[in-house]
């Protein structure tokens, strides 16, 4: 294999590829692993070879494959990619990649966005298993360490095949880092700052393999005060604190391996409420409160995340065998009372068990097979004083194969799965003195299914029901077939149609309550349909010494795609309940057309020039004007820049590079006009610089220093995607909403440690 590390523009950051199954074989993995650790601390010269993305090798349906004959789209980013990027989340590191967005809450909150899809409609797939949190909130982030993701895989597309309901959109899969080579042990600390924040964050990884016996640790944390922007001022309630702790514990032997990871997640990341000075328009900030402060703003959120994966793998021939057992414990809490503030709101608690046994086949004459079942089971329970869901418990099962041929320069891949997936609600019955929606809840019962005509706090209760119980199955058939031609050495074109499901989530059935952290009050339909689509992709990419070219096109239709709904009464005014806007969810049919188009010139061996350019055009069908387009639908970007390096394989500094970028999103005027539940969206251009070089002594890489430097003109922006765009409007300035973040310059340090 030919690893490729660009350093380039982020069209040279993109490889296509069928990367849907962690599970490949170990022996294959082993290889790509120990090419991208030594990746990870030197960077390749960019020569020929390593711009030809095709060479490329990255997991598919049935084992490790190249780039050029897997069929479906997919984003790479290395290891190096990652620690050159400044960040404040890992979705935010990776929300460059043509065709991937982020729904931001501030500067601390990101949610993947796939070709205009996210929430529930993209999996995250962490140490082997689904990440199981909050996702369907929308300002619910991803419960992951930055530090800890060596490297990533982007499926845009239809991939429950392997992952079963949810994976719509398409699935990010988050690689550790490889074990060591037995005898090695390594350190890495890394640390940076940035100004227009404030964020400080840093990072001390240990690893080793001794004897076959391999371990991994790190501990990671990290804090940010409020962002800042012209015509808000500091964004009070943006600051956030994170920690963040991993151990890898296992044993590498001759027939496979044993893996145990545990994972401790905690985010403290404040609500930005939007309350204006009435003289300078700018966010208030409450007494008592220092905008630079670290500390826990009033109101904020707290979320821990504990996780425990045990992975095996054994060799059975050439075959492989695989069996993962997970377990994920999600708390959610919202504090919001300065009176009390120990006492929260909301407070969600979510285990989940996951399970995943699947076989892997040797090739046998071209052919390869793979077949398992996975699934898991989850138990969500209300802890709070408020309540904005049901307690409920879900059980859910598929069972897949999928097989591959490889036939001269032509590769063929698909498969085929049933999902099975079962709900019980639990009822809520709560006292109803006045008004059936108090956000004071005082007395209730939790019943399973049916009132036992209990009491609570001595109080005598009616027949008024928050949440009512119900059962819910649902079931889905899902499968894909696709193909990879290498029409010229250097040429490639790919086909692939793709079935995909989605179950609606517990939130979409039965919520009812106030959303603090969206500021709307949510009300569940539990007579929506799971969602089904059917999507075509079209690929071709080219390289050549001097270009590297690519082009990704999809058509998706899909069947009861659900969304929220902004309620009005007969005169078009918001319907209020507890003084907070409503929102219901329902259903359509969508039709979503887009692709994404990337260029890559490189006359000389130091220099790249590239373009990307992203497109998405989502239209709900038999609709009227105003209900036209879907929510939250990313706007065209085009992002273009120019690297050069400067000093290649120097003695002291190595790969020093300056990289200029232009990052433009144009406006939108698709969006969902219903009720004023969105507005457009003015275009803007942020200009961005990168810098960074290896210092080395003695021939090793001593430390690496990257500097950045983002919206440099300070331009006042917001984001079609941030849910802030839609707060109060500021009456001094006549602007709605809250704007992103202004200048902001940051450094890195990385220095690696061999033992």
């Amino acid at each position: 294999m030919k690893s490729v590390i660009l350093m380039s523009l982020c069209s040279s950051a993109t490889a296509p590829a069928m990367a849907i199954n962690e599970a490949n074989h170990d022996k294959e993995e082993a290889n790509i692993h120990e090419e991208e650790t030594n990746d990870s601390t030197r960077h390749q010269p960019l020569t020929e070879s390593s711009v030809k993305l095709n060479e490329v090798v990255v997991t598919g349906l049935t084992g490790s494959q190249k780039l050029k004959q897997s069929p479906a789209p997919i984003s790479f980013v290395s290891a190096r990619q990652l620690e050159m990027q400044p960040s404040t989340n890992i979705i935010d590191a990776i929300a460059h990649q043509p065709g991937v967005s982020q729904i931001t809450t501030g500067s601390g909150i990101s949610k993947p966005v796939i070709r205009g899809l996210g929430y529930n409609h993209v999996v995250v797939v962490n140490d082997g298993i689904r990440q199981e949190g909050q996702q369907w909130g929308d300002e619910h982030g991803i419960e992951i360490d930055p530090a800890s993701v060596h490297s990533v895989e982007i499926l845009k597309g239809p991939a429950s095949l392997m992952y079963g309901s949810d994976a719509m959109a398409g699935v990010l899969i988050f690689h550790s880092a490889p074990t060591l080579a037995k005898g090695d042990m390594r350190a890495n600390f890394s640390t940076g700052y940035q100004t227009n924040n404030g964020l400080f964050d840093y990072s001390l990884n240990f690893a080793g393999n001794q004897g076959g016996f391999v371990w991994n640790t790190r501990y990671s944390g990290k804090m940010a005060h409020a962002y800042k922007n012209k015509y808000d001022g500091y964004v009070f309630g943006s600051s956030l604190r994170e920690q963040a702790f991993s151990q890898l514990l296992g044993w590498n032997y001759r027939q496979g391996h044993s893996h145990l990871t545990l994972d401790y997640y905690h985010l403290t990341p404040g609500i930005v409420e939007g309350e204006r000075d009435e003289k300078t328009g700018e966010l208030e900030i409450p007494e008592g409160y220092d905008a630079k402060s670290y500390g826990k703003p009033m109101p904020y959120q707290q979320i821990h995340h504990y996780k425990a994966v045990l992975d095996n793998s054994w060799f059975l021939g050439d075959g492989n065998l695989k069996f993962l057992l997970g377990y994920q414990q999600n708390r959610r809490q919202e504090f919001e009372e300065e009176e009390n503030p120990k006492e929260c709101g909301l407070d969600f608690m979510l285990h989940t068990v996951n399970y995943d046994l699947h076989y892997l086949s040797p090739e046998m004459n071209g052919w390869k097979f793979s077949t398992g079942v996975n699934g898991m089971w989850q138990q969500s329970i209300n802890k709070g004083t408020e309540f904005l869901i049901p307690a409920y418990h879900l059980f859910d099962y598929g069972v897949f194969a999928t097989v591959s041929k490889k036939i001269g320069k032509l590769n063929l891949s698909g498969g085929i799965r049933y999902d099975h997936r079962h709900l019980h609600s639990e009822a809520l019955r709560e006292e109803d003195d006045t008004d059936s929606h108090s956000s004071d809840w005082n007395g209730f019962v939790l019943n399973g299914s049916e009132s036992n005509g209990s009491e609570s706090n001595g109080s005598e209760l009616n027949d008024s029901f928050r949440f009512q119980a119900f059962k819910r199955s649902f079931e889905g058939v899902t499968g894909s077939i696709g193909l990879a031609y290498e029409i010229l050495p250097d040429f490639n074109i790919k086909l692939n149609l793709a079935r995909g499901f989605r179950a609606p989530n517990i939130s979409e059935l039965s919520s009812n309550g106030v959303h603090e952290g969206t500021q709307r009050y949510e009300l569940g339909n539990t007579g929506l349909k799971p969602e089904n689509s059917w999507q075509f992709d079209l690929g071709l990419d080219y390289s050549s010494p001097i270009i590297s070219a690519e082009l990704s096109l999809f058509a998706n239709r899909i069947n009861h795609y659900i969304y929220s709904e902004k309620l009005a009464d007969e005169n078009n005014q918001p319907i209020l309940i507890d003084d907070t806007p409503a929102y219901q969810f329902t259903s359509g049919d969508a039709r979503i057309l887009g692709g994404e188009a990337s260029i890559d010139i490189h006359p000389v061996e130091h220099l790249h020039i590239g373009n990307t350019f992203s497109y998405v055009n989502s239209i709900q069908l038999h609709q009227p004007s105003e209900s036209k387009y879907l929510p939250f639908t990313p706007a065209p970007r085009w992002v273009s820049d120019v690297r050069y390096e400067f000093v290649c394989n120097g003695k002291t500094f190595d790969h020093l590079f300056v990289k200029l970028q232009m990052d433009c999103n144009l406006r939108q005027n698709h969006y969902f006009a219903a009720n004023d539940t969105e507005t457009a969206t003015p275009s803007y251009t942020l200009l961005n610089m990168y810098a960074g070089t290896d210092v080395k002594l003695h021939g090793k890489r001593l430390l690496s220093l990257y500097l950045s430097g983002e919206n440099l003109t300070n331009r006042a922006y917001q984001n079609h995607l941030s849910r802030l765009k839609y707060l109060d409007v500021n009456q001094v300035t006549g602007r709605r909403g809250v704007y992103n973040m202004g200048r902001n310059f940051s450094i890195k340090i990385v220095v690696p440690i061999e033992l």
